[in-house]
C-alpha cells in the first residue's frame, strides 16, 4: 500500500473546499437547500489529519472554490447551473455574495484555518489543477504523492482525484474526511475509487492516515 511507503519529502495533503460557502449557515451550499451537516460532521476528522500533516512536515495545500467579483472566470453554464438550483453564483447572502473571491463566506472555516506558510489555492471550477497554479506548486516541490481531504466528496474532491490520477499522481483518499450533503453520493464516490484494482488510488479512514503521517 502507498500508506507504507509515502516519502514525506514527496507528499502533499490537499484540503479541499472546507470553506464557510459550504460548511457554514447562509452559505452557497446551504442556500442551494443542501445539508450542511455531513460536512461539518468531517472537521474533527480533517483536522486530526491536518494536524499530523503539520507535524509531520509535509506540505499541506487548501483550496478554495470562487470566482472573480466580476464574474469574468465564471462560465455562463456554470452560472446558470447555479441559478437553477436556487443559489446563484455572485448574488448576495448571509456571509457575503455566495462563491466570490475575498468575500467572508469564500474563506476556510476557522477550525482548518491556512497557517501562514501554508498555500491556499483559489479555483473557478471543480478540480483544483486547471486554470490554477497548483501543477507549478507541485512540481517545484517534487510532489508525487497526494491526500485527499475535504467536500464535496461527489465533485471537487473526485474532480481533483481523477484529474491528478490522469495526471500521474499517487493518491489516497481519507474516506471520513470527505462528504457529501447527501451520503449516498459519498459512499458511491468512494466505492468507485477502489474498482479495477483502485483505478483512482487507495482509501483509508482518518485514524490510519493519521498513524501513518505519525511513523
Amino acid at each position: 500500500m502507498l500508506l507504507n511507503r509515502m516519502n514525506r519529502a514527496q507528499v502533499a495533503l490537499l484540503v479541499i473546499d472546507m470553506q464557510r460557502d459550504f460548511c457554514s449557515d447562509g452559505g452557497y451550499a446551504q442556500t442551494a437547500g443542501l445539508d450542511i451537516n455531513p460536512l461539518r460532521a468531517i472537521v474533527p476528522a480533517v483536522k486530526d489529519v491536518l494536524t499530523a500533516a503539520r507535524e509531520a512536515g509535509i506540505a499541506i495545500i487548501f483550496t478554495r472554490e470562487g470566482h472573480l467579483p466580476d464574474l469574468s472566470d465564471c462560465s455562463d453554464a456554470k452560472l446558470q447551473r447555479s441559478k437553477r438550483g436556487g443559489a446563484e453564483i455572485g448574488s448576495a447572502g448571509p456571509l457575503g455574495r455566495l462563491l466570490i473571491r475575498g468575500e467572508h463566506g469564500q474563506g476556510i472555516i476557522s477550525e482548518l484555518a491556512p497557517l501562514a506558510n501554508e498555500i491556499a489555492i483559489d479555483k473557478p471550477g471543480y478540480s483544483a489543477f486547471p486554470n490554477t497554479e497548483l501543477q507549478a506548486i507541485l512540481s517545484r516541490q517534487n510532489i508525487n504523492q497526494l491526500i485527499f481531504t475535504g467536500v464535496t466528496t461527489e465533485v471537487c474532491v473526485h474532480s481533483t482525484l481523477r484529474d491528478a490520477v490522469d495526471r500521474g499522481y499517487r493518491c489516497i483518499t481519507v474516506s471520513d474526511a470527505c462528504a457529501s450533503p447527501d451520503p449516498t453520493l459519498h459512499d458511491a464516490a468512494i466505492r468507485m475509487i477502489g474498482v479495477e484494482g483502485g483505478i483512482f488510488g487507495e482509501v483509508c479512514d482518518a485514524v490510519t492516515m493519521v498513524a501513518a503521517l505519525k511513523k
